[in-house]
């Protein structure tokens, strides 16, 4: 059982992270929609703007509260994240919050314990969290069916839509266990997590690897190289979790490759705001997967210290 204070300090932690991560999912889905499926449009937009506003909540309990390593890892927000936003915004004509990151990137951590003053006020963000995440994972699960049975068309990969379909299951997840005051204690939380995380990364480099200019050979054949290491990380963390076998030689390897990767994507979305990449890859989706794999980073080092067992 987890303490008031690491319930507090957890769960504004997964909120930093995981609604602005659904937030973004909600844009690109928007984007990605022909006009004749507006109302799918105004359906995403609609998820997306409530995820808006739940996190305007996030952040502003969060100051002077959250973890500081938190704030450190680059997962909440980027030094690109306001630029990536203000240009995707000027590209599709979707007004996104900048001022919200902007507010994000001024919070101020603390490493102290947190006060149980704030117990009643989280609680009810986590139920109004399991509320929106179930809500975006309705529609998510409906876009997917109907791309699949080809009712829909979506310039969205149908990988990528399941992809996201799976962290907002993730996030579900998540917080339901902080309410239950449930910590991940054991080698085999940490090697699902590892599974799940190898996958996405995995992922991540694909979706990349296909959304580049056939004239970037460089870029593709790094893309390929880390979707090909993740896809055999994915697959050793698989048959630890069969064999239950304690989680060290895995964590090792994964933390090396996500280390390498979040520089790769580090550049790779320097590089699209600097219009240094010929690619069909909207900005923000550069910095989205960059502050995954700097979750994943915090995530593993975590792990590799025993500080979550």
């Amino acid at each position: 059982m987890m303490t008031t204070s690491e319930y507090i300090k957890q769960s504004l932690a997964l909120h930093l992270f995981f609604a602005r991560i659904m937030k973004e999912h909600g844009f690109f889905l928007q984007i990605g929609f022909t006009a004749r499926d507006y109302n799918l449009m105004y359906q995403a937009s609609n998820l997306r703007k409530s995820f808006d506003a739940f996190l305007k909540e996030v952040v502003a309990l969060s100051d002077g509260v959250v973890d500081p390593a938190v704030l450190r890892s680059g997962e909440a927000v980027t030094d690109y994240t306001a630029k990536a936003e203000m240009i995707s915004a000027g590209y599709t004509g979707v007004n996104i919050p900048v001022q919200l990151t902007e507010a994000e990137m001024r919070l101020q951590g603390n490493p102290n314990p947190a006060s149980p003053r704030y117990e009643q006020r989280v609680d009810h963000l986590n139920r109004r969290a399991v509320k929106l995440i179930g809500a975006i994972i309705q529609f998510k699960t409906r876009v997917l069916s109907d791309v699949l049975s080809c009712r829909l068309f979506t310039v969205n990969y149908p990988l990528l839509i399941d992809h996201i379909l799976r962290e907002a299951k993730l996030y579900l997840g998540l917080v339901q266990r902080l309410l239950d005051r449930e910590n991940i204690d054991t080698a085999r939380q940490e090697l699902e997590q590892q599974y799940f995380w190898n996958r996405i990364m995995a992922e991540h480099s694909k979706f990349i690897r296909g959304l580049l200019d056939p004239t970037e050979e460089e870029l593709i054949a790094a893309a390929n190289d880390f979707a090909n290491e993740f896809d055999q990380l994915t697959a050793e963390a698989k048959q630890a979790l069969d064999r239950t076998i304690m989680p060290g030689g895995v964590t090792g390897d994964s933390l090396r490759a996500t280390m390498e990767i979040r520089d790769f994507n580090t550049q790779g979305t320097r590089g699209l705001i600097d219009c240094k990449i010929k690619s069909i890859i909207i900005p923000l989706l550069g910095d989205h997967v960059l502050r995954e794999s700097n979750h994943y980073l915090r995530l593993l080092k975590m792990f590799n210290s025993g500080s979550y067992r």
